[in-house]
């Protein structure tokens, strides 16, 4: 690897790399307006980053909060206040228990967790679309405090919090623009929430950052695609690729690793001593 790649990359092979540049692609299209798509950025790093799981959960969130960037500026007057507002206080609350969560969690239960998360939230949208699809979404008060608590669980586990609260969003009976906008405002709240969290807890680190920055233009190339793309291709033909995809790749992530428990995130720290890391920082 070239001297001034591996200022930006350091230890990550050509595979990781690439695998980067593909993910940050997928994240743009994705926050443009293709749904399913935001999944598999996930399941992707965190394959390519086995041994490293806390920092294939970290390497993404930088490049999810361009994204989100780019999103809130192009639908910046398409929100929905009301619903957001109703949303966010559970949303936290899931955070806060995803953090208290990990602090006690090793990383190849880190690692099970993201491909739990991944494989349920595919079945629940293979199960919708097939069975439920003209079905009314529950609007009771108990669905939205669940919707929220679980979005922002699995937000803050493995960045996986889409498909929660996109499900509770469809069920506000929005028009397509207000309800592609509110997703954009929402998401971009929750991700930068997490921000000083990640930071917190180890998983985004000056490797990441490094790593993400020459991925921005890539997370912009994505959404201008996505854009170009959503009036073009069929979204069920679509849905139904990325739907399998992240089926298998999330069962591949619940197999054991070859490389036992020793598994690390970067500057060697292990997810045992998050609680002492925290504390050190005085959270």
């Amino acid at each position: 690897m070239p001297e001034w790649m591996s200022y930006f990359f350091h230890d990550m092979s050509w595979g990781q790399v690439c695998v980067l540049m593909i993910s940050s692609v997928l994240i743009g299209i994705n926050k443009s307006g293709i749904p399913g798509l935001g999944m598999l950025p996930i399941v992707f790093l965190a394959m390519a980053f086995q041994k490293d799981a806390g920092f294939s959960t970290g390497l993404p969130l930088v490049l999810l909060c361009a994204g989100d960037i780019f999103a809130v500026l192009y639908y910046r007057r398409r929100c929905n206040r009301r619903v957001i507002l109703k949303l966010l206080p559970c949303a936290l609350a899931g955070i806060g228990i995803g953090f208290l969560t990990l602090r006690f969690a090793g990383t190849g239960f880190l690692r099970q967790m993201i491909g739990m998360i991944i494989l349920v939230m595919s079945a629940i949208s293979v199960i919708r679309e097939t069975w439920f699809k003209d079905s009314p979404v529950p609007s009771h008060p108990v669905f939205s405090i669940t919707a929220g608590i679980l979005s922002g669980f699995t937000t803050q586990v493995a960045n996986a919090g889409g498909p929660v609260a996109v499900l509770y969003l469809m069920s506000m009976r929005m028009k397509k623009m207000e309800f592609v906008g509110t997703c954009a405002w929402y998401f971009m709240l929750m991700n930068w929430i997490k921000m000083p969290i990640f930071i917190l807890e180890g998983r985004i680190t000056q490797r990441a950052i490094m790593a993400d920055l020459p991925m921005i233009p890539l997370v912009l190339a994505g959404a201008f695609l996505g854009i170009y793309f959503v009036k073009r291709i069929p979204m069920k033909h679509l849905e139904i690729i990325v739907q399998v995809i992240s089926i298998l790749s999330a069962i591949r992530l619940l197999w054991p690793s070859d490389g036992g428990g020793g598994e690390t995130v970067p500057d060697g720290m292990t997810y045992e001593t998050i609680e002492n890391a925290t504390k050190a920082n005085g959270y």
